[in-house]
């Protein structure tokens, strides 16, 4: 199933982006094998196994990684490897006696996936951080926030997930490609500040040409503009307006009934104030709903603003089937689609350790050695 059916993928245990990668991966058909600690490491939000929605569609072997036999176990996989991902701190693969010198020993051909947030190399390097710090030295979250407001963290998107995640799966993939032209392998270095700065490329040039003012809240595509913004609703629920285009524009004024007043012109920045508070007087006179049924499927550019339940169950996500249900989990399905290999979900988020024995046998090791793995206490 999926375009990347017979692609086999190791994945060092971490979270956030790395996992995200694996998932990805995993959703598109890859065969990827999730290496666990034999016991929780403490980080991230604690949950049951089956909402631990990025660890889905992998099996989980457990292994001891301080273990010299748990290290030859992760090394006798990679051998039958086409990549590995790994999101620690810089050195600590090496450490572990599985940097890329290591498993290049043992499998030329791999790629070796590196996710961190600062990068391998670099004055921070070797700091603790996440998201929220990546992406504001990456300068991508100064700009996001209201007028006169504070920096806002839009979730953990843009760095863990958009710079971080997509740029690692990008890089692995283009990475597999070259490898089958080379028959070598590499390593991949994917930074989310580097990724969170390359997802603000435009911005770049718009401020480099003059078209993008310093200050949050008051450019065209962070809230400054009133024909780009949210409006609260006479319900206390939010529509989502974009009309950036003149036409589409047109399109907002006639719906919103404002067509035949005399209003400032659209991008005369000195009133975007004033015609900002006009439209959110416009907007508190119906309801979410009613908006809905005057402008949703138009040209305004207009979308109801959903929370994470009310998403799945609008029409067009549920045509469309965005949204699936694994093992009574409702959840985001996946994503990109293709013609004649359609990525799948394989299975719900296994719990720690709990393939070991079925994945090592998959993987050529003998009922015998698994048996001595397990004890010796390099499995589990």
């Amino acid at each position: 199933m999926g375009p990347l059916a017979g692609v086999k993928v190791i994945e060092l245990e971490g979270i956030g982006p790395a996992p995200f990668c694996a998932m990805l991966l995993s959703d598109l058909g890859a065969e990827v094998i999730r290496v666990d600690r034999r016991e929780p490491s403490g980080l991230g939000i604690p949950r049951q196994p089956k909402y631990e929605l990025l660890n889905r569609g992998r099996r989980s072997v457990a292994v001891d990684l301080k273990h010299r036999d748990g290290v030859e176990t992760v090394l006798k996989l990679v051998e039958r490897a086409d990549a590995l991902i790994e999101g620690f701190r810089p050195g600590v693969t090496e450490r572990l006696g599985l940097g890329p010198e290591e498993c290049r020993q043992r499998n030329p051909r791999l790629v070796y996936g590196r996710m961190t947030g600062w990068g391998q190399e670099g004055p921070l390097a070797h700091a603790a951080g996440h998201d929220i710090n990546y992406i504001a030295l990456a300068g991508a979250l100064e700009p996001i926030g209201l007028e006169g407001t504070r920096p806002v963290p839009p979730l953990n998107l843009v760095g863990d997930f958009g710079g971080g995640a997509m740029f690692l799966a990008v890089g692995v993939l283009a990475a597999l490609i070259e490898a089958k032209r080379s028959g070598q392998g590499q390593v991949v270095d994917a930074a989310m500040v580097d990724g969170a700065a390359y997802l603000a490329t435009i911005f770049h040039g718009l401020s480099a040409s003059g078209l993008w003012r310093e200050g949050r809240g008051t450019n065209v595509l962070d809230s400054g503009a009133p024909y780009y913004d949210t409006y609260e609703c006479a319900d206390g629920k939010y529509v989502a307006i974009g009309s950036i285009e003149p036409k589409f524009y047109a399109e907002l004024l006639k719906l919103t009934g404002l067509a035949g007043e005399t209003l400032p012109k659209q991008n005369d920045l000195r009133a975007w104030k004033e015609l900002k508070a006009r439209f959110a007087a416009v907007f508190k006179t119906k309801s979410r709903e009613e908006w809905c049924r005057i402008m949703e499927g138009s040209d305004v550019c207009f979308a109801p603003v959903l929370s994470l339940t009310e998403a799945p169950k609008h029409p067009h996500m549920a045509a469309r089937g965005s949204f699936v249900e694994v093992a009574g989990v409702t959840q985001p399905g996946p994503a990109p689609r293709f013609s004649r290999t359609p990525g799948k979900i394989s299975k719900p988020p296994s719990p720690r350790g709990a393939d070991t024995d079925a994945v090592l046998a998959d993987w050529g090791f003998a009922a015998a050695e698994i048996a001595r793995l397990r004890g010796l206490g390099a499995i589990g």
